[in-house]
């Protein structure tokens, strides 16, 4: 079997779609996977769909993008932003899974390696990857934080990118669980977290896989 490129949109704490969504997908070590960010934040096990991702880096080539939660998250253990705007936003639901006793350093050494290890972007075969959106004009190492991570498709969709490539992005949830196809850009943040659906593409042949929050496949 020829090897995959594989993205998953936002997991948002969703252990049990993630576990069901790469039992069914089976993604071998000749793969990628690439994981557009929000792994944590707003659902039930934050911690577990951590551990779940270190240890798919194990079996197959994980490319592991920053999303805004993670940014939020990491802002507030450094002590660079207030937490206000984290613990709105679902930090509270994240410190509930690594059972929170008011210390900042909660974090594992093994999720903190991880976290430090997220990229702002990646680009392969025909297609690039960020978790929010891009700058059309302006080339992807160059981009600012805010559009890749922060910027939402509601305010205005970005035209294809100076590169020629398709971009795959998540960060816009699409409430109606199905995948926003603009040619140029797919968005797979299909929203998982708020009765939704998790979803997988392999970009090269177009198959998608998605699971819900509590583990059902969608057929």
């Amino acid at each position: 079997m020829s090897a995959r490129l594989i993205a998953i949109g936002d997991i948002h704490g969703c252990k049990l779609a993630l576990d069901r969504l790469l039992d069914t997908i089976n993604p071998s070590p000749r793969d990628t996977v690439v994981t557009l960010g929000d792994y944590v934040d707003r659902g039930p096990d934050s911690r577990g769909v951590i551990d779940r991702l270190i240890q798919l880096g194990k079996e197959t080539r994980h490319i592991a993008l920053m999303g805004n939660h993670e940014e939020m998250m990491l802002g507030v253990i450094r002590k660079q932003m207030p937490h206000d705007m984290w613990l709105r936003h679902g930090g509270v639901e994240t410190l509930d899974s690594y059972e929170f006793r008011g210390d900042l350093d909660f974090l594992p050494e093994s999720h903190l390696e991880f976290f430090e290890s997220l990229t702002p972007f990646h680009e392969e075969s025909g297609h690039f990857f960020t978790h929010a959106a891009y700058s059309p004009k302006i080339p992807l190492s160059e981009q600012e934080a805010e559009m890749l991570r922060w910027h939402s498709l509601h305010e205005s969709l970005p035209t294809r990118h100076l590169n020629g490539k398709i971009a795959v992005v998540g960060h816009t949830a699409n409430k109606n669980g199905e995948i926003l196809d603009h040619g140029h850009l797919i968005c797979i943040d299909t929203y998982c977290y708020g009765g939704g659906w998790l979803t997988g593409l392999d970009v090269f042949s177009g198959a998608t896989w998605q699971a819900s929050r509590e583990g059902k496949l969608r057929t």
